[in-house]
């Protein structure tokens, strides 16, 4: 028996598709645990041009980051070192929380979607970003995004 499921995706205007919601990218990995390991990030595994790279590091563990959306600007985060939770939300209230505590692996984050990050003192987080920095497209205010 067939079991109905649903896809969305979203256009832009670019005509690429897009998905609306967060997931898990797996980066390739090559080494091994005696020599140490090299994962890539080439731009044939990132679902958008690159056109920001920042880190972030010695985050306290009692302060939590984020508690924002992006507008436009699509993201992949990237725990270096350390392990770093990463919770999602979207419009329709939908949370989904993440763990990231492998250097392989990252969260791609779609446009429209809040989220906090909390990590452990000694985590390194990088960012890849669709856009360069802009505050216009930073929603901020939680109630806003909501009705947005």
């Amino acid at each position: 028996m067939y079991k109905s499921f649903r896809i969305i995706l979203f256009l832009r205007a670019s005509d690429r598709m897009i998905s609306p919601e967060p997931y898990l990218i797996h980066f390739s990995q090559i080494g091994e645990s005696a020599i140490g390991f090299i994962s890539v990030a080439e731009q044939k595994n990132i679902p958008f041009e690159i056109r920001r790279v920042y880190w972030t590091y010695f985050t306290p563990e009692n302060v939590t980051r984020g508690r924002h959306a992006h507008r436009t600007t699509e993201q992949i985060l990237i725990a270096v070192s350390g392990k770093i939770i990463v919770t999602t939300e979207n419009r329709a209230n939908e949370k989904k929380t993440f763990t990231l505590e492998n250097a392989n692996m990252g969260l791609y984050l779609p446009p429209l979607v809040w989220h906090t990050m909390k990590y452990t003192h000694y985590s390194t987080q990088v960012i890849l970003a669709s856009s360069e920095f802009d505050e216009r497209d930073y929603i901020r205010d939680y109630d806003a995004f909501l009705n947005s």
